[in-house]
């Protein structure tokens, strides 16, 4: 059981780790914070803290660094949404008067300004009104290796695409595909269901493995731009900038940003977890588990989208939090006043 002042030492090494970047030590926590105890009172707060893996040692000797629980804890526990700054106020008031647009370029605006404040990648999901769903999908080999991929809502909304399949597909074979893809995703909305291709494509026959990859990628591309499912980004350049806060490489975690299915998945689950939700490290699946994200809702004429940071565990929640509520706020009533 970790004690009030235990919980406090947590913070100050969220805190204090968030800002230098370094592990925290009980010396510099005793030099840095007012806790009126000896160094020594803080490392056995700080063992205790360890047993219950909110913190680590990165290395021998070292001080310690949050865990994905102890940010989890900190955020749920022990953070304080802050105040927005001065400055801050400006660049939303700026934007403010930034006169007439269309909504899209507000929207894109939007991402600028939100990278802008919290120096992350900053996420804005165009609203739709309403998710049209699956109806089925058919394929027509229609030369070689060629096929065209047609999807059918049922908004009554029709795409179409010619894709090369990657080897030799016979017309009975494209048919029954089709069929397959139906069954997979048929009544299911277009980021669900461009998630579910994804999955299915590794699942596919060897012997045709490599078209099923190639409509799958397809279809998935269809569905993002007929379900109205779609992000503006801004400020990758922050997270390859922090790519030292990666165990590895921070391009798997772009790749996922620029493939947008799995962040637009994520955003419909956190839209219903309170006004301001965050997802952290091992919260997240794949290559997002080393990051954390921050997300909220906005509103446009009875439509939801959704608007958010993400960035590597070490990053400023408080602050961070604050500025995607603002600027949400802030949206749904430009976007009212439209």
């Amino acid at each position: 059981m970790v004690s009030d002042r235990g919980l406090e030492v947590l913070r100050a090494i969220v805190q204090d780790y968030v800002a230098l970047r370094e592990p925290v030590g009980s010396k510099s926590i005793v030099e840095r914070h007012a806790f009126g105890v000896s160094a020594a009172t803080i490392r056995g707060d700080m063992a205790l803290l360890e047993e219950e893996e909110l913190i680590v040692a990165p290395h021998t000797s070292s001080g310690r660094v949050p865990t994905d629980k102890g940010y989890r804890v900190f955020v749920d526990r022990l953070q304080r949404m802050q105040p927005l700054t001065g400055a801050q106020r400006q660049a939303i008031a700026r934007f403010l008067e930034g006169g007439a647009q269309d909504r899209d370029e507000m929207l894109a605006r939007t991402a600028r300004l939100l990278s802008q404040l919290t120096n992350q990648v900053a996420l804005v999901q165009v609203p739709v009104r309403r998710q049209a769903l699956v109806r089925r999908v058919e394929l027509v080999a229609i030369a070689e290796a060629r096929v065209l991929a047609v999807l059918i809502l049922d908004s009554g909304r029709v795409e179409q695409r010619i894709v090369d399949a990657q080897q030799m597909i016979e017309p009975e074979e494209a048919m029954a595909l089709g069929r397959a893809f139906t069954e997979t995703i048929a009544e299911l909305a277009p980021a669900a269901a461009a998630e579910r291709l994804a999955r299915t494509a590794a699942s596919a026959p060897p012997a045709l493995q490599a078209a099923t990859g190639a409509v799958a990628r397809a279809l998935a591309d269809m569905l993002l731009g007929a379900g109205g499912d779609r992000l503006y980004m801004a400020g990758a350049s922050h997270l390859v900038r922090e790519e030292r806060d990666f165990q590895r490489t921070v391009t798997p975690v772009l790749d996922a940003i620029e493939e947008q299915v799995t962040l637009l998945r994520l955003f419909d689950e956190m839209g219903a977890e309170g006004e301001v939700a965050t997802r952290i490290g091992r919260e997240l699946s794949g290559p997002l588990g080393e990051t954390a994200v921050v997300a909220s809702t906005y509103s446009a004429d009875g439509s939801d989208g959704h608007i958010g940071v993400l960035g590597p565990t070490r990053m400023d929640y408080a602050g961070n939090m604050a500025a995607v509520r603002a600027v949400a706020r802030y949206l749904t009533r430009l976007l009212s006043e439209d």
